[in-house]
């Protein structure tokens, strides 16, 4: 039976679009989901700031969980206040691991989200874990950052770390590729406007980055990072495609220069060896699958 069953798991950025589908899964495992949430209304009443380690101590003492999943984060690269990624990624990720120890909660299991963004334009394609990090962008440095400082806190706590590439899903803002390409085929709009166009990414189902936490919070060895990756890449043309055949839609693409980054990530792709020997048996996602399910065909 699933040591799962039961558990009390805490889902920092519960609410968001991660948290929205991870919710489902750790139902269907039996779990009693809490989520923390920063502004608004919660189901699970619990409304607290990163940067508010009191209200994170109440909510750790109120919940004591068994299984912690910390999702929160800045997470969009273009992000306007560079200093607000370490505000919230580092220090917040800082004021959540002393509420946890400051409780007496003692929980079984603590992922800690980081990012593939951390391997910046690595040497080697497909990325392991053992790939060395160098972060192109504020995102991604304050995620390195912040394993660097989780790793403080190992005596203290079971903390794993995770490594999501490129996921995408019905519900994901169009500040990000996929869901701003899927809206415009779905609205039929004439022209669409991106930046760079020589990229090549994985584009993965958030439904698989859902059961891979779900997987991890039962198997997961503290200290470790693991890449939540297929090894699937796509290039920007093949999506475009994709999506221009499963609409019945033709729009034309035009680069706009304000888009282009020029420290852009070229080609980032993981090595899903470590993931899969851990958690056998992921379920198989395509992109046209999630790009079906985005278009509701």
């Amino acid at each position: 039976m699933s040591t799962l069953n039961g558990a009390r798991v805490l889902v920092t950025g519960g609410q968001g679009f991660t948290g929205d589908h991870l919710r489902a899964k750790l139902e269907q495992a039996g779990c009693r989901v809490f989520s923390i949430v920063e502004s608004g209304a919660s189901t699970d009443g619990f409304v607290a700031d990163l940067g508010d380690q009191d209200a994170l101590l109440t909510v750790a003492e109120a919940v004591q969980p068994d299984f912690v999943i910390h999702l929160a984060a800045i997470a969009n690269v273009a992000h306007s206040d560079d200093l607000a990624f370490y505000r919230v990624n580092v220090v917040g990720t800082t004021n959540l691991l002393t509420a946890l120890v400051k409780s007496g909660a003692q929980p079984r299991k603590v992922l800690l989200a980081s990012s593939a963004n951390i391997y910046g334009n690595a040497e080697v394609s497909p990325v392991a874990e053992t790939t060395p990090p160098a972060p192109l962008n504020h995102y991604a440095m304050s995620k390195v950052a912040m394993e660097l400082m989780g790793r403080n806190w190992l005596d203290r706590l079971p903390l794993a770390f995770t490594r999501p590439f490129n996921y995408t899903g019905p519900g994901q803002s169009e500040s990000f590729l996929i869901p701003k390409i899927v809206g415009h085929f779905s609205r039929r709009e004439p022209e669409i406007r991106l930046g760079n166009l020589g990229v090549t990414r994985e584009f993965n189902d958030v439904r698989f980055i859902a059961d891979a936490y779900v997987g991890l919070l039962e198997r997961a060895i503290p200290g470790e990072a693991y890449n939540l990756c297929t090894g699937q890449g796509y290039s920007l043309q093949q999506v475009l495609d994709l999506a221009q055949r499963l609409s019945g839609h033709q729009l034309s693409v035009n680069v706009d220069p304000a888009l282009v980054r020029p420290n852009e990530l070229r080609e980032l792709i993981g090595d899903s060896t470590k993931l899969n020997q851990i958690v056998p048996g992921l379920g198989k996602y395509n992109l046209e699958g999630t790009l079906r399910w985005m278009l509701g065909l």
